[in-house]
């Protein structure tokens, strides 16, 4: 459920209420007094954000010198409430010149109750847009002296961008040059066991995109996820092209995207904003292609040597590489002494980390490198404790290169606003993807 906020308040850091509105008469006046004294004044504002009281709950953020607390008497989204927080705050900055702290709350006191006014009703979070809510509330807040950041220019009909759907772009764009960017950028979460048996794998995508396109268009893009591919060939009436598919556990999409037409038709509809933005972020659990493998040996020889030897495989293709490629293998904390012999790349140890850290600048498909080190442990004339032998970690990037199989079928620009486009201009537009960037 959304936030239900009962009352909001603005105080400084001895606890003096700057400035507050109350939603709902659910709650008494005096609450604040309740977190004042039971959480200011017990110094416990770093324990938890969150704290029930008295049958509510305080969801509470520093920015500044100004604490903002929003008081619920219900069972609330939290992550909701502090996205409303860190929304209002930006709304706030950009009236104040981008400064917000206990003196432009003091200078901007009608300001602020008005905006408080617009952005939540009855405890629930409403439109946040600083471009929007500019348009009909014009008042201009006292900006800070120190400030260099230029005024918001203001934005042409809004009446279409009140009242419509499209709060996140402008209309009257123009471009002599239209163009869309498309990144998939990636990174692999793996835990695998000194036998090599991969125990958890799992990835985490999101795509990015840059338009420049003018007058208001709507994209279409298709992925090769499963569902949107028989959805497809369910609605066209024949059977779904082979090829490899992936199933998405988790997607979360932009404002921009018609959530209505991707429930029916599975298919990812949107009026870009202008500019670089991202439109949708995922996660898959099945199916996972690593792009590399890591064999580590370790032997320990008695309580003052060890040897360490590391095997890195890439199983990418070999027309690709990896660039930046680290790799770091826990030593114990009593590490004195060491001694490397790579194939690639140099390695040191690092002791702020008690790691031996293996850097290679670029890493080519199909290929493989080791690392052999010899290590000396400073003897101790106490009990010698087992060693946990922590988990390799490793870092690199793989350009054109996707571990989820996540492809882009298509982008379609499938509508354009005649009235700032000509056919010149129309036949000129460029869409360049990018397929991937795997982290």
């Amino acid at each position: 459920m959304p936030v239900a906020a009962s009352a909001i308040y603005f105080l400084n850091l001895r606890g003096d209420v700057l400035i507050n509105r109350t939603y709902r008469d659910d709650v008494g006046g005096n609450m604040v007094d309740a977190f004042r004294t039971h959480i200011m004044q017990t110094k416990e504002l770093g324990n938890c954000p969150v704290r029930q009281i008295g049958g509510c709950s305080f969801v509470y953020m520093r920015i500044s010198n100004v604490y903002i607390v929003i008081v619920v008497s219900s069972n609330a989204n939290v992550a909701c409430g502090f996205k409303f927080v860190v929304e209002a705050v930006a709304l706030f900055k950009s009236y104040f010149g981008g400064a917000f702290d206990e003196d432009a709350i003091r200078n901007n006191f009608v300001l602020i109750y008005e905006l408080l006014d617009e952005i939540m009703d009855f405890g629930y979070p409403q439109n946040l847009s600083p471009e929007i809510l500019k348009l009909y509330i014009t008042q201009e807040g006292v900006r800070s002296p120190f400030s260099s950041k230029p005024k918001d220019k203001p934005v042409p009909n809004a009446t279409l961008q009140v009242t419509g759907a499209v709060g996140w772009r402008r209309e009257g764009l123009a471009y002599k040059k239209n163009e869309v960017f498309l990144d998939i950028v990636e990174s692999v979460n793996l835990l695998m066991s000194s036998k090599g048996n991969v125990l958890r794998c799992d990835v985490t995508g999101k795509v990015l995109m840059k338009c420049f396109l003018s007058g208001m268009p709507d994209l279409k893009l298709g992925l090769n996820d499963k569902i949107g591919l028989e959805k497809e060939s369910e609605m066209k009436s024949r059977p779904a092209k082979s090829g490899k598919t992936i199933e998405l556990d988790d997607v979360t999409f932009h404002q921009c995207v018609n959530l209505t037409r991707f429930n029916s038709e599975k298919t990812v509809s949107f009026v870009p904003p202008d500019g670089e933005f991202e439109l949708m972020k995922y996660r898959i659990t099945e199916g996972v292609n690593l792009p590399f493998r890591v064999l580590p040996t370790i032997k320990e020889l008695g309580r003052t040597r060890m040897e360490v030897n590391v095997k890195v495989k890439s199983v990418f293709g070999a027309k690709m590489f990896a660039l930046g490629v680290v790799v770091k293998i826990p030593v114990p904390k009593q590490t004195a002494k060491t001694n490397f012999q790579v194939t690639t790349g140099r390695a040191k140890y690092n002791p702020s980390i008690d790691c031996l850290v293996w850097k290679i600048r670029k890493f080519p498909g199909q290929t493989e490198s080791t690392l052999s080190a010899e290590i000396e442990l400073i003897s101790t004339m106490g009990e010698k404790k087992s060693w946990t032998r922590p988990p390799i970690q490793m870092e690199f990037q793989v350009p054109m290169f996707t571990a989820s199989g996540l492809r882009v079928r298509f982008l379609k620009v499938q509508r354009f606003d005649f009235y700032t486009l000509d056919s010149t201009i129309l036949s000129k537009i460029q869409c360049r993807v990018f397929k991937s960037l795997c982290n």
